[in-house]
């Protein structure tokens, strides 16, 4: 019988000494800062704190001049904190990492080196499918923020922003119920001889807890429903205390919205917001009552709502008021940039650590959960379907 031939040489079967993790060598990062362009779009990704821990790590901060004003930070902060400032836009983008709040525009993807790095907002339901055969293009290795998870699983940037959006929502209501046309000038509150004012939430996610936690603070009686059993029990062990919850049931909604002075909506779905209030509910509501559909960016929770803006917020509707300006965090641009920024300084750190974004994602799931377009190559399934285009499986494509 003929004897079987091995695979393998003989040196190849001796034992072989073990192969230990090698140290990731630290990487340098230049960081690029543009100047946001987007509509009323205030904010700022890094405060000169911020900027102060990363130059301090070693890494390098390129500002383009005045990208910090509307937020509240001069030029000599970020100066100061060890950032160079330029006046040269080209210059800015030019860095092999980029940081902004808004995705760039095309012509700003224009001025983006090839292969370079982009950390920002996506906004998938605003894109054109053109925003990513231009990142394609240039083969860039993009990351949405708000796709980034930490150790928690949860989403820190869009928490971060619904926590600003959920408390403001109410502080905008209170100023509508005093100065809006139109409105019926009571004080959003619990004055002693007076009914508290009647708030109604509909959502229980971030945005419904923190409006929640705000309108409770303030002395309203709030009523919350949602669809989730789930979310109307966490939400009353998160305030701790016991709140009138109810589910999404259209008679004892129409029964809370008759009798209300603030209706907030923070209902999102994973494609369209579905419509709770329709029409009808919304006519026989009290005149002067105030409408805020924090959910407008997706189509809006209220049949009756309009897209609006910060320079013109409201419309009246059957008497009532209606707020649908989609970037409520953009009003607090100061507030909303320190809390991006305590996000994105840790990640970039972290980056720089692992010696590169490459290494980083392979380390940090959540990081790499972020990734939607690696080195030119779409890797996000959500994009791929909403834009029918192909995708590979960003695990087959880092080792």
């Amino acid at each position: 019988m003929a004897k079987a031939s091995s695979p393998f040489t003989k040196s190849q079967l001796l034992p072989q000494e073990e192969t230990l993790e090698i140290a990731h060598q630290k990487g340098e990062l230049f960081i690029g800062i543009p100047k946001e362009t987007a509509f009323q779009e205030k904010r700022i990704c890094l405060t000169p704190d911020a900027v102060t821990a990363i130059v301090a790590n070693g890494h390098r901060v390129l500002v383009e001049k005045g990208a910090g004003v509307d937020a509240g930070f001069n030029d000599a902060d970020y100066s100061e904190a060890g950032a160079q400032i330029t006046n040269d836009t080209n210059k800015v983008f030019g860095c092999p990492f980029i940081l902004k709040v808004e995705p760039p525009s095309l012509k700003e993807i224009d001025m983006i080196n090839p292969k370079t790095v982009l950390i920002s907002a996506l906004q998938l339901k605003t894109q054109k499918k053109s925003y990513f055969e231009a990142l394609a293009k240039k083969k860039i290795t993009a990351l949405a923020f708000e796709f980034i998870k930490d150790e928690d699983h949860s989403y820190p940037a869009v928490k971060a922003l619904s926590e600003i959006a959920g408390t403001a929502s109410v502080l905008i209501a209170a100023e509508l119920m005093a100065n809006a046309k139109n409105s019926n000038g009571l004080l959003l509150g619990n004055i002693s001889g007076m009914p508290p004012a009647e708030v109604v939430v509909i959502g229980a996610g971030t945005v419904g807890e923190f409006a929640t936690r705000s309108a409770i603070g303030l002395g309203a009686n709030v009523r919350i429903f949602d669809s989730s059993l789930t979310r109307l029990r966490r939400i009353q062990n998160n305030l701790g205390r016991t709140l009138y919850t109810s589910t999404l049931q259209p008679k004892y909604l129409m029964k809370a919205l008759l009798r209300c002075d603030v209706a907030i909506g923070a209902v999102r779905g994973s494609n369209r917001s579905p419509v709770v209030v329709t029409e009808d509910m919304v006519e026989g509501m009290k005149n002067g009552s105030v409408i805020i559909d924090v959910s407008v960016d997706m189509g809006g929770c209220f049949e009756t709502t309009e897209m609006t803006s910060h320079d013109n917020p409201t419309r009246v509707k059957h008497g009532v008021i209606h707020y649908g300006v989609p970037n409520i965090p953009a009003r607090y641009p100061k507030t909303a940039s320190i809390s991006i920024s305590n996000i994105f300084t840790p990640y970039l750190l972290n980056i720089g650590e692992n010696g590169g974004i490459d290494n980083a994602v392979r380390i940090d799931n959540g990081l790499k959960n972020g990734l939607y377009f690696y080195r030119g190559i779409l890797t996000n399934k959500a994009v791929s379907d909403w834009f029918d285009m192909s995708y590979s499986d960003i695990n087959l494509l880092i080792f």
